[in-house]
């Protein structure tokens, strides 16, 4: 089993129209533009799936997208959910005998909301429309499935998982009460194939799923890992979460050259009524040729498209505005699952 790294070759990309008001409060007019213009950018270099709430949502996209002039190499399906962020909720594709396979993992809203039925159900309908194995990871005593979101794991494709221990240790927002470190690492070991597991501390302030590995700290090759890193310590908070996490990829690796860190600068808050938006170019999202950057209209935005320009040489760096995105506490990552390409 090899879980592969997200610059490995995609069969296509899969997301979820925006349609639930709640996730952008005041602000969902702005989103589906936002969506259509990733869709613009991805369609040139793979496939987009793209489900749809229902028939009226299948039309607005149909707009928007043939208003960004996508007229081609995407697909509409009608699959009801209840949010948008497929990173979480969508199946993750591995390869079992060189054939792609989806570990459907049991999606709990985050430990957070009540209303994910319908979300629970999208790895179902996604092997149904792809034709693809569908497994279902048991908890290692076997009591039950294993909750997880795709948001919570980072793969170098070479047996090495990135994950925080906020979001998988902590008793808050618990996902698999009584389960170890030990048995997420040899559930990760069955599951994906992974050798090593590096913990890292913390997620970022304002993220609501409690720690997500994929606002902090990214692989960009197998030996390398770009962290985002507060360095300003008036930022209190981050910059304490991000010395920290320096300090623990210092001793996985990077003291002795086995990894390579590099730092990624955090924008400068970003806030909505009062409250902390977990605004991050870590969140990132690798397609085949292009990379997609959340941007900021922040001073921090051409030096991080700068910092990923040399880490992707032989893949566009495209910025996307994600002032408006965030508001729903989530950007290009957590919208996006990629469908690997059978090897």
């Amino acid at each position: 089993m090899i879980f592969p790294p997200e610059w490995s070759r995609h069969e296509a990309t899969w997301i979820s129209w925006p349609h639930h008001e709640p996730d952008w409060p005041g602000k969902l007019a702005s989103i589906p533009w936002v969506y259509a213009e990733i869709v613009r950018v991805l369609h040139q270099h793979e496939r987009v799936e793209i489900l749809c709430h229902d028939e009226a949502v299948r039309e607005a996209a149909t707009d928007y997208l043939a208003a960004h002039g996508v007229t081609s190499n995407f697909r509409l399906h009608l699959v009801p959910s209840d949010r948008g962020w497929l990173r979480d909720s969508a199946p993750t594709g591995v390869i079992h005998d060189g054939r792609v396979k989806l570990v459907n993992w049991r999606f709990n809203g985050w430990a957070k909301y009540d209303n994910c039925a319908r979300d629970q159900r999208l790895g179902s309908a996604i092997a149904d429309i792809t034709g693809l194995d569908r497994i279902e990871p048991l908890r290692p005593d076997d009591s039950g499935r294993v909750v997880l979101e795709g948001g919570a794991i980072e793969t170098n494709g070479d047996g090495t998982l990135l994950v925080t221990e906020e979001c998988l240790l902590s008793p808050i927002q618990v996902r698999n009460p009584g389960l170890t470190r030990a048995g997420y690492e040899r559930m990760f070991h069955d599951s994906l194939g992974i050798q090593r597991t590096i913990w890292l501390g913390e997620g970022c302030v304002g993220d609501d799923t409690h720690g997500h590995i994929d606002d902090v700290a990214r692989f960009t090759s197998p030996t390398t890992i770009v962290l985002a890193f507060e360095a300003d310590p008036a930022d209190d908070e981050n910059h304490r979460r991000s010395v920290d996490n320096m300090e623990r990829l210092q001793l996985a690796g990077g003291a002795s050259g086995a990894l390579r860190i590099v730092k990624l600068p955090c924008p400068h808050p970003v806030m909505m009524n009062g409250e902390r938006l977990p605004a991050s170019y870590a969140n990132f999202y690798i397609a085949n040729g292009v990379v997609l950057v959340p941007t900021f209209n922040d001073s921090n935005d051409r030096v991080a498209l700068n910092i990923l320009a040399a880490l992707f040489p032989d893949r566009q760096i495209v910025g996307i505005h994600s002032v408006d995105l965030v508001w729903g506490l989530g950007t290009l990552h957590c919208l996006t699952q990629q469908q690997p390409a059978a090897t």
